[in-house]
């Protein structure tokens, strides 16, 4: 595009710098693989470029992405045959890539699993905004188009609900089998 200023070019690569971890992570955690998230970076990006005017400057530009990245990943950009060299070098870097360190895996993160999944769509989705992505409610307002009140409601509902789930005591489980019989006996 040679009407794009020196300027402009510069702005885009300085957002694409200090976007493009915390997108594609978003990204990732979204798509089946990670040739999709590739695709997904990519258009997300190449929409950008192309609305390169119409971005929001400072602290609004990064939401700005992450809505438009959420309506691709909404609308159904799955894998797309790419005909730009840096769709298919991401991709290559993304199946070598290892995570910074592994999850680990116990009671809490099951049960934390557990109750995010039985949260409803869109408060889990609210949930995951704020507790993986960073974004604040207002931000989280920009990325879903919902009001930020509601964003607020949502989230205070989805911790309230997880703070009970994760709190409440499990109830014993009652002997059972022939040994229960002698226990009762007893």
């Amino acid at each position: 595009m040679s009407h794009v200023s020196a300027d402009s070019r510069e702005a885009f690569e300085q957002l694409f710098r200090d976007t493009r971890t915390d997108l594609l992570a978003y990204i990732m955690r979204r798509s089946q693989s990670a040739e999709d998230a590739a695709d997904v970076l990519a258009e997300t990006y190449l929409i950008a470029w192309r609305k390169l005017d119409a971005i929001p400057t400072g602290e609004r530009a990064r939401p700005w992405l992450f809505g438009v990245a959420r309506n691709l990943l909404l609308k159904g950009a799955s894998r797309r045959h790419s005909r730009h060299a840096l769709v298919e070098r991401l991709a290559g870097e993304l199946r070598s890539a290892h995570p910074p360190h592994a999850p680990v895996e116990d009671e809490r993160s099951a049960a934390l699993r557990a109750g995010l999944t039985a949260l409803p769509e869109r408060q889990r989705e609210m949930v995951m905004l704020t507790a993986w992505e960073g974004l604040t409610p207002k931000q989280i307002a920009v990325v879903t188009g919902t009001p930020v009140n509601i964003v607020r409601v949502r989230l205070h509902r989805a911790r309230t609900r997880l703070k009970r789930d994760l709190t409440t005591p499990l109830r014993p489980i009652a002997p059972c089998g022939r040994h229960a019989a002698t226990e009762r006996d007893r």
